[in-house]
């Protein structure tokens, strides 16, 4: 498939799943989930009265998350059909929130920001070139950039599994993927479960991430992994290398829980 035609369907199929899956309830929405999120790339702290564009907002769960923990000013960044649901579910705060509907490669902002953050999106791109040099563009000088990416290390086992699946998944209607998604949720929190006893592959993501969500919101993570047109696991070296082609300095990654990657680096 065309690039620019797997890009566009990716987005839709983000637009049609945050309108769908509209909620983030409890740990998923909270800031501790961000501080597990960004530390030790990036500290709660280091954000706080900072102006933050976002890159992939969808449904506003780290808009509103940024904005719990005392950022200044969040810019708010959503392509899809999700753009209404972001702004429905930040429509309270939305004085110190700037929107644009557009994607990644088209941002412009009047000031330079202090910070760019981009959580789980940028894996779901297939050309991300284009969107990270306009997140070097609008940064200030000595502003930092700041992506959490799938990584290929420490997923081997799990993409044996889940990357042939997901070729049948990416083209499942939304209500056949959900019960298949609803069936696994089974399994998981059994899995979840036998983790607290047996050192099992991803236990420390199982006890410490997923053990604290809803059971609808280990639903929407199983449906989030298997719904995306276009999913790439980052090998640490080429995390590195998606931000100094950017033109960032002093990139940095530090692995979560085993199996994905923080990626930081600054404009200089």
């Amino acid at each position: 498939m065309p690039i620019d035609e797997l890009s566009q369907r990716t987005v839709e199929d983000f637009g049609a799943q945050w309108t769908q899956w509209e909620e983030s309830e409890g740990y998923y929405g909270s800031a501790q989930l961000l501080q597990d999120l960004i530390e030790p790339a990036l500290t709660l702290e280091s954000l706080k009265d900072a102006t933050v564009l976002e890159i992939g907002s969808g449904s506003g769960r780290v808009v509103n998350m940024l904005l719990d923990i005392g950022v200044r000013e969040v810019i708010a960044v959503e392509p899809s059909l999700a753009f209404d649901v972001l702004k429905k579910n930040t429509h309270r705060r939305s004085s110190r929130i700037r929107y644009l509907n557009v994607a990644g490669d088209q941002i412009r902002v009047d000031d330079p920001v202090d910070v760019v953050v981009s959580i789980g999106v940028i894996h779901h791109i297939p050309d991300p070139d284009p969107v990270l040099k306009r997140a070097y563009a609008v940064l200030k000088p000595g502003g930092l950039c700041f992506m959490w990416l799938y990584g290929r290390e420490g997923n081997e086992m799990y993409l044996r599994f889940a990357e042939p699946l997901r070729r049948l998944t990416s083209r499942m209607p939304d209500w056949l993927l959900t019960g298949l998604a609803w069936v696994l949720n089974c399994l998981l929190s059994t899995y979840i479960i036998a983790c607290r006893f047996i050192p099992l592959p991803m236990r420390s993501y199982m006890r410490n991430v997923l053990a604290k969500f809803s059971w609808r919101t280990r639903l929407l993570t199983i449906f989030d992994q298997l719904n995306p047109a276009y999913a790439k696991y980052y090998r640490e070296s080429e995390a590195l290398d998606l931000l100094a082609r950017a033109g960032f300095k002093d990139v940095h990654t530090y692995p979560r829980h085993g199996y994905s990657w923080q990626a930081v680096g600054s404009k200089r």
